[in-house]
């Protein structure tokens, strides 16, 4: 067998005992917990609100707060309406609809430190954001 062949051969075979290995072993991250508590349907498809959700937030706050122009259709309300634990109506916490995504992409979620019901309060009392 020539080298070159038998370096392939032996890629091919490494490639797939990790791959086989992979399989075996179990999730070093904890999965989401993904679930739709209310509703039929989400607004788009899974993978495209995977990909987009934060956009499509952003540009419903946008549409919201600056024009003045109020719809369900990407409100903040509307995903907590369908995604919260029916025992504790909240999305967040340990094996919460936004948290446990947010705790598997590694990526920070501070959309609930404004809004809640118990907001986060800074150092000096007043809630988040407001006006002193």
């Amino acid at each position: 067998m020539k080298p070159l062949h038998a370096g392939v051969l032996v890629a091919v075979l490494m490639a797939a005992g990790l791959t086989i290995a992979a399989e075996t072993r179990p999730a070093r991250v904890p999965l989401p917990t993904v679930r739709i508590e209310r509703g039929e349907q989400c607004v788009a498809p899974a993978d495209e609100m995977r990909r987009n959700h934060m956009q499509m937030l952003l540009h419903q706050r946008d549409r919201s707060v600056h024009a003045g122009i109020r719809t369900p259709r990407h409100s903040l309300k509307g995903c907590v309406d369908c995604h919260a634990d029916p025992g504790t109506n909240s999305v967040i916490g340990k094996d919460g609809f936004c948290a446990s995504c947010h705790a598997y992409a590694a990526v920070k979620m501070d959309c609930f430190e404004c809004h809640s019901p118990a907001a986060r309060k800074p150092a000096g009392g007043a809630r988040a954001g407001a006006a002193p």
